[in-house]
């Protein structure tokens, strides 16, 4: 993809970098308004609705392979066409897809839009860095993806607890939807928000590297696979988006099932995982920048052992009341959210040449959240 913006002036570069930073990370914050919404409603759809257990480990199922294959497709797409257009065009199919499930009136059309809901949100992540990777240099994105990174930590806390608003609040013009609003509305935002994101945001022209490997390969949708640092950093990200959405889907039912919360306590407290997560992107992207030059991976290592540690303590954490168990989760947010953002984020992308960096990170994330697929069933046999 070569056009789009080019340089310009210092002052006009200046400028379309802050409207390209602000709008992607409005665009990946309200991305989460149409995720986060189903796993807040899923107790409520187990009352009302006569689902079982079992029947929601397979709709997160058939979200979570198909949000692993939508990754990859954007990836190769996106470096074909654009992040922008892609990141919007995934978006777009998210909210028709929020929209109608608000009034399926069965299982099996249920189990349908959250296949297209999967489809729509795998188109986010590799669209957005690979917009942004061509506006920030490699020196700077570590600080510049941590600020990034909180987008999708603090949007997917927000959309928690806005969903559980809407969710368990009578609202005026919905008459008794109930928690048909939780889907809805979040629909209208993250319209709202794609609108914005197309008018701040531009492609930018970036000259293409000729007579190197990875340009006469570059319709090749499987090259990044191939690449060593790809492979070793897409297997760690499995295990990595495993222990995450067990978290991300789980906890308020867990809160509500375990723990005998009310719904809304439930839904409030788990949002408290994103929260305290926002803090885990900067902590490591200001690390790897400032104090190991530019490395990511000692940072990801120590942050894991720091959050095997943290579940070896949740235990006894959570017999300590209210405090405890917010503290566990605020605790394996940060350490979570800041691993999360350099194997999917930095790390991916200065693993490939500049034209492969959507597929690089498409590839990586498509293999790590497969993750999401283990999760849902291995949770539900727990339960």
């Amino acid at each position: 993809m070569t056009t789009g913006v080019g340089t310009g002036s210092l002052d006009q570069m200046r400028i379309w970098r802050t409207r390209v930073f602000v709008a992607c990370w409005l665009l990946y914050a309200a991305y989460y308004f149409c995720r986060k919404n189903f796993s807040v409603v899923m107790p409520m759809m187990t009352e009302q609705g006569g689902l079982s257990t079992f029947d929601m480990a397979h709709l997160v199922f058939a979200y979570s392979l198909l949000y692993a294959i939508g990754q990859f497709v954007a990836g190769n797409l996106a470096d074909r066409f654009g992040g922008r257009r892609v990141a919007a065009g995934g978006a777009a199919i998210s909210i028709l897809a929020n929209v109608v499930m608000a009034f399926a009136p069965a299982y099996s059309i249920l189990l349908s839009l959250q296949i297209l809901n999967g489809i729509g949100q795998g188109c986010g992540w590799s669209a957005i860095l690979k917009l942004l990777g061509s506006w920030f240099r490699r020196t700077e994105r570590g600080v510049v993806l941590s600020w990034w990174g909180t987008s999708y930590v603090l949007g997917g806390f927000l959309a928690t607890g806005f969903a559980t608003y809407v969710a368990t609040t009578s609202l005026p013009g919905f008459g008794a939807l109930g928690y048909q609003q939780a889907f809805l509305i979040p629909a209208a935002l993250l319209t709202l928000v794609v609108s914005v994101f197309l008018g701040l945001t531009r492609e930018r022209a970036v000259p293409r590297v000729v007579n190197s490997q990875a340009s006469m390969q570059l319709g090749d949708m499987f090259q990044a696979l191939r690449m060593r640092e790809v492979q070793v950093i897409a297997a760690s990200y499995f295990l990595l988006k495993t222990t995450r959405y067990s978290l991300l889907y789980w906890l308020p039912f867990y809160l509500v099932q375990g723990l005998d919360y009310a719904k809304d306590l439930a839904g409030y407290s788990s949002s408290v995982f994103e929260l305290a997560g926002a803090l885990g992107p900067l902590l490591a992207g200001y690390s790897s920048d400032r104090f190991f030059g530019s490395r990511r991976h000692p940072v990801g290592m120590t942050m894991l052992v720091l959050l095997a540690l943290c579940f070896f303590a949740h235990p006894y954490l959570s017999r300590q009341g209210q405090g405890g168990v917010l503290l566990s989760i605020a605790l394996m947010g940060v350490l979570i959210y800041g691993t999360d953002l350099l194997m999917g984020g930095a790390a991916t992308l200065e693993a490939a040449p500049p034209e492969m960096a959507a597929r690089a990170t498409g590839t990586v994330n498509c293999i790590g959240s497969s993750g999401q697929l283990v999760s849902s069933y291995v949770v539900a046999v727990l339960t």
